[in-house]
């Protein structure tokens, strides 16, 4: 199963829509030709009413290659960081939002390398990768293009005690570390991708 965030509503795909199928559904597609996938994929992104909808076909991965093809797509990364010695993670508020340190990959680097080098610079500190966490996808609006954004989130690890900073041309208005017992409190602040995140580490599997 794969979730796309349009903001806080999220279209589902799926291989298996017995068993993904939940509460208040929405709208549901058997993927047949891309002119009902996009058509379909439209108006959910016009419905802002419409919480959840499905799409479902045999192959997961290749439903999932044929939504990318509807979009602009646009790779990123970013890091879930733990502190060696206290057991809080890193986060930061950004544009108002509790956030996730993250960024755009650039040209010839590895999603591993954009997620260390974007946690490097939007909070000054230098981090050691452990191991792949998830995937999230989010869509937005630039100008006329509809951009499907695919972040590959990663663990890591912080050891010392030096003090995050954060990147104010990047929209990082503070940056700190957060308690595992505090978590809750951010959850209403933060977008849905970033809940999806949060909950996927085995350490926050309490949420």
């Amino acid at each position: 199963m794969y979730k796309i965030f349009f903001k806080d509503r999220v279209l589902v795909l799926t291989a298996n829509i017995e068993r993904d199928l939940s509460q208040g559904v929405g709208s549901i597609l058997k993927y047949a030709n891309q002119g009902e996938l996009r058509n379909f994929i439209m108006d959910f992104s016009a419905n802002s009413q419409q919480a959840r909808a499905y799409i479902y076909h045999h192959h997961l991965n290749e439903l999932l290659t044929k939504v990318k093809a509807l979009f602009r797509c646009l790779p990123a990364a970013g890091g879930l960081v733990w502190h060696a010695d206290t057991g809080a993670f890193l986060g930061m508020h950004r544009l108002g939002h509790f956030d996730l340190p993250k960024g755009k990959v650039e040209q010839g680097e590895s999603f591993e390398t954009a997620a260390l080098r974007e946690v490097e610079e939007e909070c000054a500190l230098k981090v050691k990768l452990l191991h792949p966490l998830c995937t999230t996808f989010h869509t937005y609006r630039l100008g006329e293009d509809f951009i499907l954004k695919e972040t590959r989130w990663f663990e890591m690890e912080y050891r010392g005690s030096d003090l995050p900073q954060p990147q104010s041309e990047e929209n990082i208005e503070q940056v700190f570390w957060v308690k595992t017992e505090e978590v809750k409190h951010y959850l209403p602040k933060t977008y849905a991708s970033i809940r999806e995140v949060l909950k996927s580490s085995v350490r926050l599997k309490e949420l």
